[in-house]
């Protein structure tokens, strides 16, 4: 698991840096990473004396973790909530640690998320327009029509999950590093 904790925070931290002064994180990062991890996983299975089948199933769950990782984001970016190199990241990281694990560090990652969003919007001075904002597109839908009011999209704050998705692959590989 230790070299899949290191590239899970050396690409969580390239995707940061680059989400960070840029707004993208590139693909050549999420979908190089994607296609390499469960070779990766197949190749570290063979060289601890796995059979051919296993290490092939190891790839495979590395596969499977990339798409349970990615389902939650996705419906996200559906709802223009993350980008899309979010969704890539996260099936990236899925990838890297197979289900469980990845599952656990994406739950850390939406964590880090919750605690940095409210402190950025703050310091731009946008969080009460921001938690007014969420509030009415919560209410919206239970309101009549009459009664809904319009969230413009110029009111709506945008903020970049990379550097959250780090502190969460940090706390991930930290709880993990020994076992």
């Amino acid at each position: 698991m230790l070299p899949f904790l290191i590239a899970g925070i050396v690409v969580a931290g390239i995707a940061a840096w680059t989400d960070w002064r840029t707004g993208n994180i590139p693909n050549w990062l999420t979908l190089g990473t994607l296609a390499l991890a469960p070779i990766g996983h197949i190749v570290v299975s063979l060289a601890h004396h796995a059979r051919f089948s296993e290490a092939c199933a190891t790839g495979g769950w590395s596969i499977v973790g990339a798409f349970v990782c990615s389902a939650i984001p996705l419906l996200m970016y559906r709802r223009s909530a993350i980008g899309g190199g979010d969704v890539k990241l996260f099936a990236a990281i899925g990838a890297l640690f197979r289900t469980s694990v990845g599952v656990e560090a994406e739950m850390y990652c939406f964590m880090a998320a919750a605690l940095i969003a409210p402190a950025h919007l703050a310091y731009e001075g946008k969080l009460f327009l921001t938690l007014k904002n969420s509030f009415l597109l919560v209410l919206n839908p239970f309101l009549p029509q009459g009664k809904r009011r319009v969230v413009e999209t110029t009111s709506m704050s945008w903020i970049r999950l990379g550097p959250a998705i780090l502190v969460g692959m940090i706390i991930t590989a930290a709880l993990y590093w020994r076992a």
